[in-house]
């Protein structure tokens, strides 16, 4: 046997090899380029709103009778292959929902599962439960395939007579799972019940009841929002997803700019008909304008959404300030501060009173020499810059031999005062002997 490419082998006459699950993993990071003017910017979850982390558990009566066998034959044809509609954003993940009780992961722990697994579905996009399976005291609803792989052992093994040729116990396509899994918990045992209480008791993570995309879709948004998408009607404030559901796809698209801004404007509708230009700038409709043949436009920019988008940061949202700014009080900054120690606060060591170990102190720099110092043979003379043609001869008026005193000067002048720049160079004649 030979398991994981390089791992034992066995010589049995059969050749077993075994790829190492999950080995190879792949982080995707993206990075967002922001202006350079920029002080501030907002990290926030995506894929899902601040609604969605509120859940309403449900209120179904439950037999307390265990699940018989004829029952639960009829409870896995009538739960397979059906179709619903997600009522909130899905991850690729396990959801642990309990029966007439609360849901898990929820709160900001379930938007950190859709940030870090993945999103499988968004709100009201329609799912397939493509496998069910009831355990002892829980029901398992895979949705879309599920978060894992249908095989998710055997796809590593394979078996040939030849180490170089062996072939795969069961294909895999290679391909990542994108689906969601609903383990539904009971008390005890799982009850005796059918496939409408099943679909009641995750309704409110998905639905099952027949409805168009648009009616899933909206089934998912507050009462007065949904009445103004079934009837068509766009807001201010809306955002494509919204707009699509309200009125369809546009007929035409068109990308300008308003001074500094740009905008798309989404065109519905043409003459004779009553046409509609839908404004947006980013993902929100900021100017509907609807024009009528022989009447004026009616024009509107202000938010009828009312605080459907909150302005203040959610309870997944941090804001990141950027640039420096200057202290409010300048002396915190600059105050002196300890040295780094891996010391508890207030603990000595038996070496600290010793004299001859050494303490640490503040660090003793040597100071600068050239400073202090002023070279003993420098003179007026020697001041003078040589040139390579000039001679040293005496005056024509001296002799050639001097005597051990030397002349007397009518004006000596007065030495130079030495240079106050530490790196200056200072040229030194030496004396002749």
């Amino acid at each position: 046997m030979r398991g994981f490419r390089n791992g034992f082998r066995f010589t049995k006459g059969i050749w077993h090899r075994i790829s190492g699950p999950a080995f190879y993993l792949s982080l995707t990071i993206a990075l967002s380029v922001l202006p350079v003017a920029a002080q501030v910017f907002t990290v926030a979850p995506e894929g899902i709103d601040g609604k969605y982390l509120a859940f309403q558990p449900t209120n179904i009566a439950i037999s307390t009778v265990p699940l018989t066998n004829h029952n639960r034959e009829d409870l896995l044809r009538f739960l397979t292959s059906e179709q619903g509609f997600a009522m909130r954003p899905l991850p690729i993940a396990t959801i642990t929902l309990h029966a007439n009780g609360p849901m898990s992961p929820s709160g900001s722990d379930y938007v950190s599962t859709i940030r870090d697994k993945g999103l499988a579905v968004k709100a009201g996009e329609r799912v397939v439960l493509t496998d069910v399976k009831i355990e002892k005291d829980r029901i398992l609803l895979d949705f879309n395939g599920g978060p894992e792989h249908k095989h998710k052992w055997l796809r590593h093994i394979e078996i040939g007579m030849d180490p170089n040729m062996t072939t795969p116990v069961v294909n895999d396509s290679g391909q990542a799972p994108t689906g969601t899994r609903i383990t539904l918990v009971f008390p005890h045992a799982v009850p005796d019940m059918t496939g409408m209480q099943v679909e009641a008791l995750v309704k409110p993570i998905v639905d099952f009841n027949l409805k168009t995309p648009i009616q899933a879709y909206a089934d998912t948004l507050p009462p007065w929002l949904r009445k103004s998408i079934l009837d068509h009607h766009v807001l201010v404030g809306m955002n494509e997803d919204m707009v699509i559901a309200a009125v369809g796809r546009p007929r035409e698209k068109i990308r300008e700019r308003d001074g500094q801004m740009p905008f798309e404007e989404w065109l519905y509708g043409e003459p004779p008909d009553p046409t509609q230009f839908v404004r947006f700038n980013g993902n929100r409709v900021i100017r509907v304008e609807i024009a009528k043949v022989g009447e004026d436009p009616v024009i509107r920019t202000e938010n009828e959404m009312g605080d459907y988008w909150n302005t203040q940061p959610a309870q997944n949202t941090r804001i990141v300030k950027l640039g420096d700014n200057a202290p409010a009080q300048p002396g915190a900054e600059t105050a002196p501060r300890k040295p780094p120690t891996l010391r508890n606060p207030g603990e000595t060591l038996p070496a600290d009173k010793d004299a001859n170990t050494p303490q640490m102190a503040p660090v003793q720099f040597p100071k600068d020499q050239t400073k202090d110092q002023t070279p003993q043979n420098q003179t007026s003379g020697e001041n003078k810059t040589q040139t390579p043609g000039q001679s040293t001869t005496p005056a024509s008026g001296q002799s050639g031999t001097q005597s051990g005193a030397s002349q007397p000067q009518a004006n000596p002048p007065q030495p130079t005062p030495p240079s106050t720049t530490s790196n200056q160079l200072i040229a030194l004649k030496t004396p002749a002997a």
